[in-house]
């Protein structure tokens, strides 16, 4: 299965995502996103693909949101996407591709919904959480 994760290495929520893939025995394609921006096209795929709109893909959290005046309701999906591609770190993440499914993984473990039933054990967040018993189940 080709897995691909556009990724940030210093998000908690994006790392505990990659490992979760690893932990279904699958090595994804990694794209360290605000090094390797995707292009207009990928990145409207992955929100529409993702069923999201615009301005839910888009963070404010820790990046020049507000300083652009991104929350103005009169701009258009247009013009949020030429900022989130000028600023990739307003791409909200991480977003994760697989055959069954595009979804931005908020929280970590929405990315089971897109992977095989292959986990390895259990798994645990970063911060202690199980999400997976010892046999690989879904625990949230």
């Amino acid at each position: 299965m080709i897995v691909t994760i556009y990724h940030n290495p210093e998000c908690g929520t994006s790392r505990n995502t990659l490992a979760m893939i690893r932990n279904a025995g699958i090595e994804p394609i990694v794209i360290e996103y605000l090094q390797n921006p995707p292009s207009r096209n990928a990145l409207t795929a992955m929100i529409a693909d993702a069923g999201l709109g615009v301005r839910e893909a888009i963070r404010e959290k820790g990046t020049p949101f507000d300083a652009l005046g991104l929350g103005d309701p009169d701009l258009r999906d247009d013009q949020l996407v030429d900022a989130m591609l000028e600023h990739p770190i307003l791409i909200n993440r991480p977003f994760v591709i697989t055959p069954i499914g595009t979804r931005l993984c908020r929280p970590s473990e929405v990315v089971l919904d897109i992977l095989p039933e292959t986990q390895k054990g259990a798994f645990a967040k970063e911060d202690g959480e199980q999400v997976l018993d010892a046999e690989g189940k879904r625990l949230v």
